[in-house]
């Protein structure tokens, strides 16, 4: 049985949540369409109309971009028009991992002090007041083994989607903060 199939992420039927629907459907989408963005949502129980998600897309800057193949796709940023197309269609463990590794590595290796893991829990100590700035920066990366945080003010739990990804990316994060100068 594959817990990664079972624990879908649900969502409440808020703005906030809708927001972060968006969000998460441009990054691991290449949506071509305002059309093809609203079928992602639907699938996820969301239901918006055309002029709610122009107002949403605008309130996110979120804005059409050339990709390397010349597709006009919508993105976060003009640095999501740079992405390869094909990690985005087939993620799996290893090329989150790399992805996530890029983009936390800085403010992983500056602000990690230790790292703990018990089952499928991940507990991460940093300096006094920079726990919510960490778990925002995990929140945001498209791992999906990570299923949330909760931020104190000097320590993060994470909640991961298995006990043997815990381990192991409590590892990761050990060697990547274990790399800082």
């Amino acid at each position: 049985m594959d817990s990664h199939q079972e624990s879908r992420l649900q969502r409440p039927a808020t703005r906030a949540a809708r927001l972060s629907a968006i969000e998460q459907a441009l990054m691991s989408h290449i949506v071509t369409s305002q059309s093809q963005l609203s079928t992602i949502l639907a699938d996820e129980g969301i239901d918006v109309t055309q002029a709610t998600l122009s107002r949403d897309l605008d309130e996110i800057n979120a804005g059409k971009a050339r990709l390397a193949d010349g597709t006009m796709a919508y993105a976060l940023e003009p640095a999501e028009a740079d992405r390869d197309p094909a990690l985005d269609e087939q993620r799996d463990h290893v090329d989150a991992m790399a992805r996530a590794e890029q983009q936390l590595s800085k403010v992983l290796s500056g602000l990690v002090v230790s790292v703990a893991h018990a089952h499928n829990l991940i507990v991460v100590h940093t300096p006094s007041g920079a726990a919510q700035y960490v778990a925002s920066v995990i929140d945001r990366q498209p791992l999906d083994a990570i299923l949330g945080s909760i931020a104190g003010d000097d320590t993060v739990m994470l909640v991961c989607a298995e006990d043997d990804i815990a381990r192991d990316f409590s590892q990761w994060m050990l060697g990547v903060a274990s790399r800082a100068k």
